[in-house]
């Protein structure tokens, strides 16, 4: 604890009217005072208002301005051609439109209460494939600090025009989704040469990541199954591309209170490290990889699956073109699901393949539920259309049937694993080569992931401390007396 930073982010604070909600008024944002619900209805759902930490939540009702139940989809079997239902949680309804401006809080106001970042001397930085530094970006103007976005050269002209908008400083690293490697050494680079004007909150290895998801996401889900689940049902399994290993940490909370369940872990095809130790470059936007995350807790990680990312690209097309839908509706898609098909953005179909295929190879039925994350939606890739468009020419009902057969109707483009505790070890194993060759961690750390029952739990079980803490901080500013 820094008292002297600490005691200077607090005067910020109540000079500029900001208040922090706690985890707990993440989880469940009717928590949160009367006053802050009362400000959010003339605030909207992107704007940079601090009151908007407020809507960092699975919970936003955009009609109203407030809060209603969890924000989710069902996809129907018609469109996934298999018993299990598959329901995926809606990330559009996020500032931002994604919900990493939740894994960024999750990472910026434990050292923000703790008085380890000072927001009026540091920028905060955020290394990431899109989503993330998007999110750390709209974050820190709400807190009222700089940041410094970093990511690949190759993501969408969305990102960077939203980027600059916000006010951020960015960094165009080399290379597209797969190279991760190249964003790390701009940040050792960062850390060496403007090591006292900044913080780096590197997402891959920052356990406030996963922190937020075991303790928001997970118990969204757990929410929603509530009203979801019929007599005999049961959660069989929650699917997340790794990118970060944030999301997934969901995971480890899903099987605390759903013994048996299964995790999925979703990678590109054309990038395959954990199916198989592979390397390569893949267009999904959000799932950067080539090496397993920090915060991955691998030894709780049941399957892997590789999502060709052509499938992904080919599905885009045929779920928001014109002709794409009017098929999907020829084919006895209702209309309702095909409206709210644009609510997937890359990665979400991509998880989406994912679901699938585990309910293939684990013949679920319809008394099984696996539970995704649709992170983004096409809100976000606007850009990538029109260059398919200009590459492929215009998208006809004969390409949507092509699609369909190709990709969803009898699809085996994808790859997927059942692992075992060798393939566990495997994969685990892998984060000896970025993490202590290449970023300073130890091996006894790395040995304590794989041996040490507590190590996981004891990091995704501290928010409880941290919302103590923001109580004192909210307090000390005297913003909600």
């Amino acid at each position: 604890m820094n008292k002297k930073v600490l005691d200077k982010a607090i005067k910020r604070c109540k000079e500029r009217n900001i208040i922090l909600p706690t985890f707990a008024e993440q989880r469940d944002p009717l928590l949160a005072p009367d006053a802050i619900k009362a400000r959010l209805k003339d605030v909207g759902l992107w704007d940079v208002n601090s009151v908007n930490l407020f809507r960092i939540n699975w919970k936003n009702d955009v009609k109203t301005g407030g809060y209603h139940g969890v924000n989710y989809f069902e996809l129907p079997h018609e469109l996934t051609g298999v018993k299990a239902r598959i329901i995926g949680l809606l990330g559009k309804f996020f500032p931002t439109g994604a919900h990493k401006v939740g894994a960024a809080y999750g990472c910026l106001v434990p050292r923000l209460v703790t008085g380890e970042f000072d927001p009026a001397s540091q920028k905060a930085v955020w290394p990431s494939t899109g989503n993330y530094c998007r999110g750390g970006a709209y974050d820190a103007a709400l807190l009222a600090c700089d940041s410094v976005a970093i990511l690949p050269e190759g993501m969408s002209r969305e990102r960077f025009d939203w980027l600059a908008k916000i006010g951020s400083e960015v960094i165009a690293t080399p290379g597209c989704e797969s190279n991760v490697k190249e964003i790390f050494d701009k940040c050792n680079e960062i850390n060496r040469t403007r090591k006292d004007s900044v913080v780096i909150f590197n997402q891959f290895e920052e356990f406030g990541n996963g922190m937020w998801h075991y303790n928001v996401t997970a118990e969204a889900i757990h929410e929603a199954l509530q009203g979801l689940m019929k007599k005999g049902d049961h959660l069989a399994g929650f699917v997340s591309a790794t990118g970060s290993a944030g999301t997934i940490c969901a995971g480890d909370r899903l099987k605390e209170l759903y013994p048996g369940m299964k995790i999925n872990a979703v990678e590109a095809l054309q990038c395959p490290t954990l199916l198989c130790n592979g390397f390569g470059d893949h267009r999904i936007e959000g799932i950067g990889d080539k090496h397993v995350p920090w915060i991955h807790n691998v030894k709780n990680t049941d399957v892997v699956t590789a999502v060709d990312d052509e499938a992904c690209i080919r599905l885009m097309r045929l779920f928001n073109e014109d002709d794409g839908q009017k098929f999907l509706k020829g084919i006895k898609v209702s209309p309702e699901t095909v409206e709210k098909l644009n609510l997937l953005g890359i990665s979400g179909i991509c998880n989406m393949l994912a679901s699938i295929e585990m309910a293939k190879e684990l013949n679920l039925g319809s008394s099984d539920i696996i539970f995704t994350v649709f992170t983004d939606s096409m809100e976000l890739y606007g850009s990538r259309m029109d260059e398919y468009r200009e590459a492929y020419g215009t998208y006809s009902m004969k390409q949507a049937e092509e699609d369909w057969k190709e990709y969803l109707d009898d699809s085996e483009k994808n790859s997927i694993l059942v692992l075992d505790e060798f393939n566990r070890k495997r994969i685990h194993n892998l984060k000896y080569y970025t993490w202590v060759e290449q970023q300073g961690k130890t091996v006894q750390d790395l040995n304590a992931q794989w041996d040490d029952p507590e190590y996981w739990t004891s990091r995704w079980r501290m928010a409880g401390h941290y919302d103590e803490l923001i109580k004192e901080f909210n307090d000390s500013t005297g913003l909600l007396k």
